[in-house]
């Protein structure tokens, strides 16, 4: 099981929302653990580290979801590796929660906002919820823009306009792959780089709210994992 960090409200409930959020390449699972304030009331943040470290490719100090070949394309080896290691980490979770999680929502922000619109895709239903903190849209072998892989799931999509790692493009192009296969998005874009502002962060807090008192955001998650 990969590595993680568990928040926890202060008596965890049967149904509680869950929430898995990955961090962004050279960063580590403490990076996004700080976001638990942010989430709805009762929800149970699990923040997993990637498998690979991100230093032999020059990435920096911490762990990398996949090596990328180029703009908008990650290393089709490595992604579909940590496709697989995040399939396993979310089959496990159920038995280490101190509580019956009642909805998954997964996001995270760069490679792992990317990781998780590509894990949402390839498992269509698996998760109520998709937060995309300035990430995109994957051009890969596995991952699939289409009615049936968007089908009962959720995005949340944030990007800087003046992002310089992951261009505001990559985020004009996903997000009309999204919508053109008719996927429910939630979309803002804001005046930064490639960064996390606290506007984004009051959007995603009402998106998240607003989500755990949906039908959707209300199925249960354990049998949503494959």
């Amino acid at each position: 099981m990969l590595p993680y960090d568990l928040q926890l409200p202060e008596q965890p409930e049967d149904g509680a929302p869950l929430v898995v959020l990955l961090h962004g390449r050279g960063s580590d699972r403490h990076d996004l653990a700080r976001l638990h304030a942010y989430l709805p009331a009762g929800t149970m943040l699990v923040t997993p580290e990637a498998p690979f470290p991100a230093a032999p490719w020059g990435y920096g100090p911490g762990s990398a979801w996949y090596r990328l070949e180029s703009e908008g394309v990650p290393d089709e080896a490595t992604f579909g590796e940590s496709l697989d290691a995040l399939r396993s980490f979310l089959s496990e979770l159920s038995g280490v929660l101190p509580a019956e999680p009642g909805s998954l929502t997964l996001g995270g922000f760069s490679q792992g906002g990317t990781t998780s619109i590509a894990y949402a895709l390839v498992h269509p239903g698996s998760v109520s919820g998709v937060v995309n903190l300035s990430g995109f849209v994957p051009v890969h072998p596995l991952v699939r823009v289409t009615a049936g892989t968007v089908a009962g799931t959720r995005f949340f999509w944030g990007h800087g306009t003046a992002d310089e790692a992951i261009p505001f493009a990559l985020a004009e192009r996903g997000r009309r792959a999204l919508t053109a296969a008719g996927a429910d998005l939630t979309a803002h874009d804001y005046p930064m780089g490639h960064s996390v502002s606290p506007d984004e962060l009051g959007d995603l807090s009402a998106w998240l709210l607003e989500l755990s008192r949906s039908p959707a955001g209300r199925r249960a998650a354990r049998g949503d994992i494959p």
